[in-house]
C-alpha cells in the first residue's frame, strides 16, 4: 500500500493565555490519502486553522505525530523543516499574505526563489500561473492595486510555484464575495484535478464542502 499523504496520531496543541492555558487539539487522529480533497469543518475556535499549521509545519504539537509524505515532522530540525515545507507543502490564507512591495509576478515567485531555483525560470513559471489564473493583465501590479479575489488568485499561483504533493488552505474564499469565492475555488478545484495534488480545505463555507470528497467534523478540539 501507498503510504497515506499525512497522518497525525493523537496530536495535542496548547497556547499560554495569560495564566490560563488554551487547549485547542485534545488528541486528533486524522490520515488523508494522496489525492484526496477533504475538507475541514467546525465552529470558530474547533481547531482547523491550528491543525492545518501543524500539519504544514508552520508549529509543532505538543505531544503526538505527524507524518507528511512519509516524514516525521518532530524528525526535522527548524531550517530542515522550513525547507521541506517550501518544496513539498503550498499554503492559501484567508488574509492572502502578499507582500506589498512586490508585484504579482514577485509574490507569486517568492517561494522558488527561497528554494533556489533559477530565477528567469521561476519568474517566467509565475507569469504563467498566473496567466493561469486570470491576471495576465496584472502582473506588474502591487496587492494594493488588485481586489481580494485577484489578491487570493496570486496566493493560489505563489501556493503551485513549486508544485507542491499537498495543498492547505484556510478559509480560501473566507474574504470573498459569492461570485469571487466560486470562481477561486472552482479555479483552484481544477488546477488541482490536473496535478493530482492532495487539498485539504478549512473552511465554514458549504459550497466547498459539498465540492469535497470527504468532510471532516472538528469540534473542541477531537475529530467528530
Amino acid at each position: 500500500m501507498n503510504e497515506p499523504m499525512f497522518a497525525a496520531e493523537s496530536v495535542h496543541k496548547s497556547y499560554s493565555l495569560g495564566r490560563r492555558r488554551l487547549e485547542v487539539l485534545r488528541g486528533v487522529d486524522l490520515t488523508v490519502e494522496r489525492g484526496e480533497f477533504v475538507a475541514l469543518r467546525g465552529a470558530s475556535g474547533a481547531g482547523k486553522s491550528t491543525l492545518l499549521h501543524l500539519v504544514g509545519g508552520l508549529d509543532r504539537p505538543d505531544s503526538g505525530r505527524i507524518r507528511v509524505a512519509e516524514t516525521d515532522l518532530s524528525t526535522l530540525s527548524q531550517s530542515g523543516l522550513t525547507t521541506f515545507r517550501n518544496r513539498r507543502i503550498g499554503f492559501i490564507f484567508q488574509a492572502y499574505h502578499l507582500l506589498p512591495e512586490l508585484d504579482a509576478v514577485e509574490n507569486t515567485a517568492l517561494p522558488g526563489r527561497m528554494a533556489r531555483r533559477p530565477a528567469h525560470e521561476v519568474r517566467e513559471l509565475a507569469k504563467s500561473l498566473l496567466t493561469r489564473v486570470g491576471l495576465g493583465d496584472r502582473l506588474e501590479h502591487r496587492p494594493y492595486e488588485l481586489s481580494g479575489g485577484e489578491q487570493q488568485r496570486v496566493a493560489l499561483a505563489r501556493c503551485l510555484i513549486n508544485d507542491p504533493e499537498l495543498i492547505l488552505a484556510d478559509e480560501p474564499t473566507g474574504n470573498l464575495d459569492t461570485r469571487t469565492g466560486t470562481e477561486v475555488l472552482e479555479l483552484l478545484l481544477s488546477l488541482r484535478a490536473e496535478r493530482g495534488t492532495t487539498l485539504v480545505i478549512a473552511t465554514h463555507d458549504a459550497r466547498v464542502a459539498d465540492r469535497a470528497g470527504r468532510v471532516v467534523q472538528l469540534e473542541d478540539g477531537r475529530v467528530i
